[in-house]
């Protein structure tokens, strides 16, 4: 048996998907249901899913981001999208990220039931003994999508909050993903870990800062998300080689 995971933030589309789509016709069951994408990644993380039929478009989600954190972390699960947004390039940023299925809401029955039959007749395919080798390389550019399009918006993350208490849980939990896999993402894509990524986009910011001579150094490092000033000189030390006074005395 298959299983599958249902989330929407509308509970009468999880209710209605749960007891009047046939699964047994489909040897899958239903192994649990959420109604937001906080709750529905946990459930995920909890039963790894064969199947998932999800809304992308839940308030205060990034659906894009959500989609490519559950397709990253857990690439042999697959995924229709169920969603009101009519956005045809939403759909195949969607599509390229890995999803079977993108359906617009009001789904019609055929349309649900052809988007599982094609599901599991690829899942039949994976678990097969023998399976055409072009499968595992489409899966493996669904999966390279999916890392890429996680790593830059965690990137992103960290360039709009570098200057607060910032750490990788937070940019995990806004990628919709465990901090354990995105930090083996950041180390693959950008060869650098988590705070090496953070300190360098600080000193950055500190460079810039520096140029302003009304501006004290321990003020800057406060700026920037140090509280302690010790802390930013040797960081900033590190990253660009000499001291913030010495780098301001250069300009």
């Amino acid at each position: 048996m298959y299983t599958v995971v249902l989330i929407d933030d509308e509970p009468l589309i999880v209710e209605g998907l749960r007891k009047v789509v046939r699964w047994e016709d489909y040897h899958c069951i239903v192994s649990g249901t959420a109604d937001d994408a906080e709750s529905g990644a946990e459930l995920i993380r909890r039963v790894h899913p064969d199947i998932l039929f999800t809304d992308i478009r839940m308030p205060g989600v990034d659906g894009l981001t959500m989609l490519a954190g559950l397709r990253s972390e857990f690439p042999d699960m697959l995924v229709t999208v169920l969603t009101g947004y009519r956005d045809f390039a939403y759909a195949q940023q969607a599509i390229r990220l890995g999803v079977s299925r993108f359906l617009l809401k009001p789904s019609k029955m055929d349309e649900i039931n052809e988007a599982l039959r094609t599901m599991t007749e690829k899942l039949d395919r994976m678990h097969a003994p023998l399976h055409s080798p072009a499968e595992p390389e489409e899966e493996s550019d669904e999966k390279e999508s999916a890392g890429s399009f996680l790593v830059n918006r965690a990137l992103d993350y960290i360039d709009a909050h570098f200057a607060e208490k910032l750490t990788l849980l937070d940019v995990a939990d806004a990628c919709y993903v465990s901090q354990w896999h995105l930090s083996k993402l950041l180390n693959r894509y950008t060869k650098k870990n988590f705070y090496d990524l953070l300190n360098t986009r600080r000193v950055q910011a500190a460079k810039e800062l520096l140029a302003d001579p009304k501006l004290r150094i321990g003020d800057i490092g406060e700026m920037i998300g140090y509280a302690d000033p010790a802390h930013f000189a040797r960081v900033f030390r590190k990253i660009a080689g000499m001291s913030a006074n010495e780098y301001r005395n250069s300009l």
